[in-house]
């Protein structure tokens, strides 16, 4: 092996090794697979905004508000556009994610839903929803999150991002969500014209969709939507995102008083996450004392569909705060509520059941485990094994790789990701559907973009999802040479093993003619410390949030980083910016 490291003054760290590799690597097939998913998803979806956004960047859709169509799908069908950028795909779908972006606030300002009170002079106020539920809420900003990683010095975005996580600290007084006093959030319809604890009405929840249908009435038994719920912990995300974005301890100090308050509920409510607090900051306080009652609460039913998101926001959240804080202690909730749902499970036909509801006479509504996201986030977290647990191995494709027992997995999942965009592709191409006949959501089914197999196997992180998560992730690349996010042009990244001090990664460059520069970051944001990388027998010394590596032309290697993570407080501007 041929490789040499140049100690240099860099123009992004004041004293950094660039390592230079000059070894030939013979292509993986993986590493094709990799450049060609990035490059089949901004193909497509050219292609795809083409048919579904006009000239203003308006969705071509009714413009319905509420639960069973509204405005949030319209962005959540490119949840995942600006975070496939992120990861190195050509600009042309940033481009499209902006002019998308700006044309939905325009579209969704305008558009009025005349039967419901907060939406009656436009679903959206100050570029943000009026007011409803954070199932919704953040499944529409989800993109937006991810448009950080892309662009943290676009002044408009800083100033959005700032004015948004002012609707939720209660520093913006057109927006009474927060009360400071009990450390809660009003209700569960709450947004940029504040809380609305009034009842709410099958109009509330579903706007002018089908009057009188039983899918309008979905949401008869959801009137009562006072107090907090776990759902609203999502918008920490708003929190977390302007700190990363500003570094105001105002909008870090915000996520932790909030999302301590509903750690410290859990706890003392024996582990179970309360779905109802009370205006006066009680458990159960508005459903008769009851920890599990509240529109979708543990032991919510509805007409036509059950939802009791208990876990959604306290996942977000705690993850959220747990980066900030670097304190344990935020795990505990998960860690508890997943333990007693495994105390109340059953078996059946050698399948492990676990509850998903919980009423007057204890657990029901048992079926497969709905957790894996929180199991493996809690892995990944803590690294409190060396190995992801053998539930995890069992049930999960990726961590089995990780525990060196599925080594084809990149290679599989990656050749899984190109046949999904080609289904994708001839699904959105043979959609007859013209605009007048289009809920909000119709899309979503056939957004061609795929980005879970490169996540885990790049950033060596789980896929964020479309719920408004922020990605954790432990390894984030950068283009030195066009300074911009992502990995250069012909540059592939496989993470093969994550330990708690260390990740191993093989970089490879498959320009047979061109030398490509790769900023290697440790954490989405900074967080971690890389003290050291180690190539064969030989160790460069680091100690710091980044380090460069020059690929030479059809060059190649595996790197062990030796690192101490969740050491730095996170930010998202690049690291030539810090």
């Amino acid at each position: 092996m041929r490789f040499r490291a140049i100690l240099i003054l860099s123009a992004i760290t004041s004293s950094a090794e660039v390592i230079r590799i000059d070894t030939p690597m013979a292509p993986p097939e993986w590493a094709y697979a990799e450049r060609a998913l990035l490059k089949a998803s901004v193909d497509a979806a050219v292609e795809f905004a083409a048919k579904y956004v006009d000239s203003r960047g308006h969705f071509r859709a009714l413009e319905r508000w509420g639960g069973n169509d509204g405005p949030d799908d319209v962005m959540e069908t490119f949840h995942n556009w600006p975070l496939a950028y992120a990861l190195g795909a050509d600009e042309r779908i940033l481009a499209l994610y902006e002019r998308i972006w700006e044309g939905h606030l325009d579209q969704y300002q305008k558009a009025k839903a005349p039967s419901t009170e907060m939406a009656k002079n436009g679903m959206y106020w100050r570029e943000f929803p009026t007011a409803f539920d954070w199932e919704h809420n953040g499944e529409g900003l989800a993109a937006f999150y991810h448009y950080g990683l892309c662009r943290p010095g676009d002044r408009t975005y800083r100033q959005r991002a700032v004015r948004f996580a002012g609707f939720y600290d209660g520093s913006d007084r057109l927006a009474p969500n927060y009360d400071k006093q009990h450390k809660i959030i009003r209700s569960l319809h709450n947004g940029s014209r504040g809380s609305k604890i009034t009842t709410a009405s099958v109009y509330d929840w579903g706007g002018e969709t089908e009057p009188g249908s039983d899918r309008h009435t979905r949401y008869k038994t959801a009137a009562n939507i006072r107090g907090d719920h776990p759902l609203n912990l999502c918008a920490s995300t708003l929190g977390i995102n302007a700190y990363l974005l500003t570094g105001d301890a105002r909008h870090r100090d915000w996520v932790l008083e909030y999302t301590g308050a509903w750690r410290d509920r859990i706890l003392a409510n024996q582990g179970n996450v309360p779905t109802n607090i009370g205006l006066d900051g009680t458990i159960g306080g508005e459903w008769g004392g009851k920890w599990y009652g509240g529109t979708f609460g543990w032991n919510f039913d509805s007409t036509t569909s059950s939802r009791n998101y208990y876990m959604r926001g306290v996942r977000i959240a705690m993850g959220n705060a747990f980066l900030l804080s670097r304190d344990a202690s935020y795990f505990e909730p998960l860690k508890r509520q997943l333990a007693n749902l495994y105390a109340a499970k059953r078996e059946e036909n050698g399948r492990i059941l676990l509850p998903n509801k919980h009423g007057d006479n204890g657990w029901w509504g048992y079926g497969p485990n709905q957790h894996f996201d929180v199991q493996r986030d809690l892995w990944l977290w803590a690294m409190d094994t060396a190995r992801p647990p053998d539930r995890l191995v069992a049930g999960d494709p990726w961590m089995a790789y990780l525990a060196g027992k599925r080594p084809a997995y990149p290679e599989e999942t990656l050749r899984a990701g190109m046949s999904d965009v080609r289904r994708r592709v001839q699904r959105f191409r043979n959609d007859a559907s013209t605009p007048d006949m289009r809920a909000s959501d119709h899309a979503q089914r056939y957004t061609p973009v795929v980005t879970t197999p490169l996540v885990q196997l790049m950033n060596g992180a789980n896929e964020p999802g479309t719920s408004g998560s922020l990605i954790h992730a432990r390894l984030r690349y950068f283009d030195l040479d066009r300074r911009r996010a992502g990995l250069p042009e012909d540059v592939a990244a496989l993470v093969d093993s994550l330990e708690d001090g260390a990740v191993s990664v093989t970089l490879v460059n498959l320009s047979q003619t061109v030398d490509r520069t790769v900023v290697v970051q440790t954490g989405a944001y900074g967080e971690h410390t890389a003290t050291g990388v180690t190539i064969g027998d030989r160790k460069y010394s680091v100690n710091s949030t980044h380090f460069t590596v020059r690929l030479a032309n059809g060059a190649g290697v595996r790197l062990r980083i030796e690192m101490k993570r969740y050491v730095n407080q996170p930010v998202l501007a690049f690291p030539w910016d810090r």
